[in-house]
Parts: structure tokens; C-alpha cells; sequence
């Protein structure tokens, strides 16, 4: 049985923020979930997916965030709670439906998951989510730990449903990758079919209806901040003329430094759970008789403007700071000792930092395509074709990473589709060659579009789509194009040949690249036509497939004393799996790390010296 279904009421867990969310939505009887997976939100899906196996919860990975938003709303007008997750620039994509889906609202809860990267880990910006909120008028939740977690979103259905509308759940990555201790509730009985009752005056969205929904949702916003001001999640403590109004994971710093600041009857809290509507009745006596009131908030200051002026409002001349050079920064996460040391310059305390308690850094570690990643003998056709003269617009996954030397095949990049769609735009006002790079999973997921805006204006590009099998990236999550499934090999549900063929493409070819001569060969008889042109690249993620099939490896290569040290391997290939060192005279030798090297073949194409051998037990 999956751990998440395990434990009696009452019992503790050290769980993930994403799995607190699972376990929370799985106690508020949720029977349908959805998402296109993305870091840092993807063990939610993942978990969910494991659940589905074992229970009659229905569960999709989506092909896109937009897609997921729409197929779980559809349940949740039906009468069955649903829950859609996605990173932050996954609400980018679901945001069309989202704005409308707030008009229109739900039967059963319904909550979206927003995990927002702060930092940018694993993202290509920043954004804050929490205007979301605002632009939509939707409620927020803003979980600190995973305690909370678990408890916000056990109660935004029962907020959902109450009000019919749906949730905003907004994480960060240091609350979806941290383990707190959690208490578990009561599972409720999950509905896992509905009932949809036709309403087209209140569900189809034509300029008539959508005035009367705005005004009831504007209705619907003054009860939700009446709600905000009474909501448990939304707690003021301590006493004193100084205050801090704070959020989200930044709460657990503030809370650290009070202590050890030594501030605790100097200062009163508030810590805000529910962000969105703003709390103002709560917040106007919290502000009364205070001095000085810092707001603490990663990012960008949402708070800390509306605090502003509700206290303009009422008249109140505290001081309210919270953003600024002297203070705390819009960009990046938060750190214990940077709340600390903005809280004691804020309110004028003597305190000195003693040093790091967190010892010396990690050396940096580049990233880079794994050892026998087939994306990398793509790359290195390609550039044996059209040199590096080519622009290369690119897109999200692990194909991003073929942007750091020796590859250097990435120019360009917005967001997940932006690619293909780019390729057609430099094509048009350049004479360069372009070769576009797209994964399969984002092919489903966004790039399809781009690909006909190509065909239908005769823009004039070579889109090379990765495709290794799997959503790689984010944990070899499915999508539709997949063949290597736990039962074996099968037909994909949709082929990406018949796709393309269907956009309109005729010059499609299919290759394997770790066939280097082949591959070359094909990319150097389709890439100087014109128009637009697809080369699909096809090799299984071998992470992914070893996983699955259980293959053992039998095969390793090494360099051999036919080696001349014309370094080509590192230059122009750069597999992770090579190194220098020195012999014992002193020589400079190349070497393939036998735990790293995957067989693949691909270096032994272009140096002779390479061999293959049998692997060590």
C-alpha cells in the first residue's frame, strides 16, 4: 500500500511538502487530480499517479497545465473534488482558463497548485505567483511547512466548495523539498463520479453572462475577506510597539529570529496563512499602536503594498518597510541569517554576525547532459553539419543544459514552446541557418502550435525533436508519444512522425543518434531544403530505460595507448564520463570513468583509440 494511505488518525509523518499536499487532498475525499509535471511541484503528481494504481482516484498527467486546469474543472462542476498541479510558469500557460474559471466556479472543491521557484533552481524566472490571486480574485492559501500543507489543503476544498470557487494553493521550493513532522487526519469518502447539470446562463461565458458572474464574483470577494480576517491560518502573537507581518516559508526565519534576537516582548507577529483576499480588518488592529512594522516576503512586495496603503486608509503613521537596498531583496530565497540580520538593522539592534554556522560551500558543479545522454550525439551531428554559424533557439528540459561548451547549442529561449515558434521568426528576418531544439514531452505540450504558424507562413527552419521517450527532466513522467512502458514496448498513442506529418511537414525524417555516421548523413540531406523541416532524433533516456527494463550492463569503453591527445572527445563531445589525469611520469592522459561510462558507443565513433570492453563485476 502507497505510504500516503498509510497511518492512523492521530499518528505522526515526516512528510514532503508535496506529499503533505497529496495526504491533505486524499483526507478531503478528492477524486480527481491532474498536472503537467515541473519542478518543483512534480512529486505531487508522482505520488498521485502511484495512488491512482491502488485506489478508484482518477489521475492524468496532462499535456500541458492549460489542458490539466480544464479536464480537472470539468470534474469539479461535475460534483467531484479535484486538484490541478503545476510550477509557477505552468500557471502562465493555465492562466487563459483560470481568469474565466473564477467567473464561472465549481460544485465540488476544486484547488490549483502554484509552486513557485524563488531562486530559480530549476526555472527560467522568478515570478510571484500571489498576483495570480489578485488578478483573478481567487482565495490563496500560502503554506509555511508541510504541517500546514497538509492542513491548508484539507481545509482549501472545504473553502472551494463553501464558496464555489476554486483555491489558489501557492508553495515555494523550500516548502515542497522539506520535510516537517505532520499530524494525519481522518481519509474522507472521496466522490470519484459526478453528476453535471446543465446550466448555460451560468457556465457558458458569452458577454451576458460573464458581466452577471464578475459581479458575483466581486460578491464572492467580500465574503472571502471576511473569511480572511476570521481564518485560523492567519495568527497574531506576541506584544510590544514593534511589529513584522510575514508569510509563506519566511515565517519559520522570522520566528528563529525573534528568539534569537531576543526580541520577543518587543515585537508582535503576524504570521498570514490566508493571503489573498487581505485579511484588512485584522491587519488595521494588528497595525494599531505600533511604531515600526517590517513585512518579510521573498520576492516581490505583496504584502507589504497593500499593508502600505490600508494604513494609509485608516489614517495609521507607522513606519512600514519591507523591500529595499538597506533591507530585504525582491529577488531570490530568503536565508535564516539575511532575515536576521534585516530585522536587527530594521528596528536598530546591536547584533553581529558570528560567522556561517553552515561550513564551507560545495564546489559548483556545472550542469550537464549525463553520461551517454543521446541528446548529446544529436548536438554533435548537428554541428558537424552546420557548424556555428546556425542559430539555435531551444526550450525547457533537459535540452537546455546543451548550452555550456564544447556544445554550445542553445541561442535562444523564452518559455516552453518558444522554440519552434522563434525558429520561424529568426528565419524570417536572417538569412543564418536555424535548427530548432525541442524535447518530446514539450513538443506535446506546446510545441505543436509553433510548428503549423511555420508550415501555414513558409518560414524556413529545421526543428530536430529530441525524443528519448519520457518527460526526462522532471522524473520520467509519460506522455502520449511514449513506446517503453513497465509492460514493455507498445505502440505510442500518438505518434510524433504522424503528428508532424498532419501539421502540414513533408520533409520529416526519423534518425538514431548514437548511429553517428547516419545521422549526419540524413541532417546534411534535409537541413539546406527550405521551408520548415523535422528531424526527430530517437534514442530512449538511458537513466529511463534502465529503470525499466532492468538491463544490466555488459559494455564499458576505455581509452586506449593509441591515444595521441588530440582531445577531440573533450572539445567537441565533453560526455561527462571522461576526465584528465596524470600518469605516474607525469603525462597528461584521458580516461572514461567506468561508473559513469553508459555504453553508448557514441565517443568510440569519432576517436579511434576508444574501445569498448567487457565491464568490471
Amino acid at each position: 500500500m502507497h505510504e500516503l494511505l498509510r497511518g492512523e488518525p492521530g499518528s505522526k509523518a515526516l512528510l514532503l511538502g508535496n506529499e503533505a499536499i497529496v495526504r491533505g487532498a486524499l483526507e478531503a475525499g478528492v477524486g480527481f487530480a491532474t498536472t503537467y509535471p515541473g519542478t518543483p511541484s512534480s512529486e505531487i503528481g508522482d505520488n498521485f499517479y502511484r495512488i491512482a494504481q491502488e485506489t478508484d482516484l482518477y489521475f492524468e498527467y496532462s499535456v500541458n497545465e492549460k489542458v490539466a486546469l480544464e479536464v480537472a474543472a470539468a470534474a469539479a462542476v461535475s460534483g467531484v473534488r479535484a486538484i490541478c498541479s503545476m510550477k509557477h510558469v505552468g500557471l502562465n500557460v493555465a492562466a487563459d482558463a483560470l481568469m474565466t474559471l473564477a467567473y464561472v466556479g465549481v460544485k465540488a472543491g476544486m484547488v490549483v497548485v502554484s509552486a513557485d521557484d524563488p531562486s530559480l533552481h530549476s526555472s527560467q524566472n522568478e515570478q510571484d505567483n500571489r498576483y495570480y490571486a489578485r488578478l483573478s480574485g481567487l482565495p490563496m492559501l500560502e503554506p509555511a511547512n508541510a504541517a500546514e500543507a497538509l492542513e491548508m489543503t484539507r481545509s482549501a476544498f472545504s473553502l472551494s466548495e463553501n464558496q464555489r470557487i476554486p483555491v489558489l494553493l501557492r508553495t515555494t521550493t523550500r516548502v515542497n523539498h522539506s520535510r516537517s513532522v505532520v499530524e494525519l487526519g481522518v481519509f474522507s469518502a472521496g466522490h470519484y463520479r459526478g453528476r453535471f447539470d446543465k446550466d448555460p446562463f451560468n457556465l457558458v461565458v458569452i458577454p451576458m453572462v460573464g458581466r452577471k458572474l464578475h459581479l458575483e464574483l466581486l460578491r464572492k470577494q467580500k465574503e472571502l475577506q471576511e473569511i480572511a480576517d476570521a481564518s485560523p491560518f492567519n495568527v497574531s502573537s506576541g506584544q510590544g510597539s514593534w511589529g513584522i507581518i510575514t508569510s509563506g516559508v519566511s515565517a519559520n526565519y522570522v520566528r528563529d529570529a525573534i528568539r534569537d534576537l531576543g526580541i520577543s516582548r518587543e515585537v508582535r507577529l503576524l504570521k498570514l496563512g490566508m493571503t489573498h483576499p487581505l485579511p484588512a480588518n485584522l491587519l488595521a488592529n494588528f497595525l494599531q499602536g505600533l511604531e515600526r512594522v517590517l513585512v518579510v516576503e521573498e520576492l516581490e512586495p505583496f504584502l507589504e503594498e497593500q499593508v502600505k496603503a490600508l494604513a494609509q486608509e485608516k489614517g495609521l503613521t507607522c513606519v512600514i518597510r519591507g523591500k529595499g537596498e538597506d533591507l530585504l531583496p525582491r529577488s531570490f530565497e530568503f536565508d535564516p541569517l539575511q532575515v536576521r540580520l534585516a530585522i536587527a538593522r530594521f528596528f536598530g539592534l546591536n547584533y553581529e554576525h558570528a560567522g556561517s554556522a553552515a561550513g564551507a560551500e560545495l564546489p559548483p558543479r556545472p550542469p550537464n547532459l549525463c553520461a551517454g545522454c543521446p541528446h548529446r550525439a544529436t548536438y554533435y551531428a548537428v554541428k558537424q553539419v552546420v557548424g556555428e554559424s546556425a542559430i539555435f533557439p531551444t526550450d525547457i528540459g533537459c535540452y537546455t543544459l546543451g548550452i555550456l561548451p564544447p556544445l554550445q547549442a542553445a541561442d535562444f529561449l523564452l518559455c516552453m514552446g518558444s522554440g519552434v515558434s522563434s525558429a520561424g521568426g529568426f528565419s524570417q528576418v536572417q538569412n543564418q541557418p536555424v535548427v530548432a531544439f525541442i524535447g518530446d514531452s514539450t513538443f506535446f505540450h506546446s510545441g505543436i502550435t509553433g510548428l503549423i504558424n511555420g508550415v501555414q507562413n513558409n518560414h524556413n527552419f529545421t526543428l530536430v525533436i529530441l525524443d528519448n521517450g519520457t518527460t526526462a527532466m522532471t522524473g520520467h513522467q509519460p506522455h502520449p508519444g511514449v513506446e517503453l512502458t513497465p509492460r514493455g514496448r507498445q505502440a505510442p498513442r500518438v505518434s510524433i512522425e504522424a503528428v508532424v506529418r498532419g501539421c502540414g511537414v513533408e520533409e520529416v525524417i526519423t534518425v538514431r543518434p548514437q548511429q553517428l555516421k547516419k545521422t549526419i548523413a540524413a541532417l546534411d540531406s534535409i537541413v539546406k531544403k527550405e521551408g520548415v523541416k523535422v528531424v526527430i532524433s530517437k534514442a530512449p533516456c538511458p537513466l529511463f530505460e534502465r529503470r525499466i527494463t532492468g538491463k544490466k550492463q555488459q559494455i564499458v569503453f576505455e581509452v586506449t595507448e593509441e591515444c595521441d591527445n588530440c582531445r577531440r572527445c573533450l572539445d567537441e563531445l565533453g560526455c561527462p564520463a571522461f576526465a584528465c589525469e596524470c600518469d605516474a611520469s607525469g603525462r597528461v592522459k584521458i580516461t572514461i570513468d567506468e561508473v559513469l561510462c553508459n555504453g553508448c558507443a557514441v565517443c568510440s565513433q569519432i576517436c579511434h583509440a576508444v574501445k569498448p570492453r567487457k565491464k568490471s563485476n
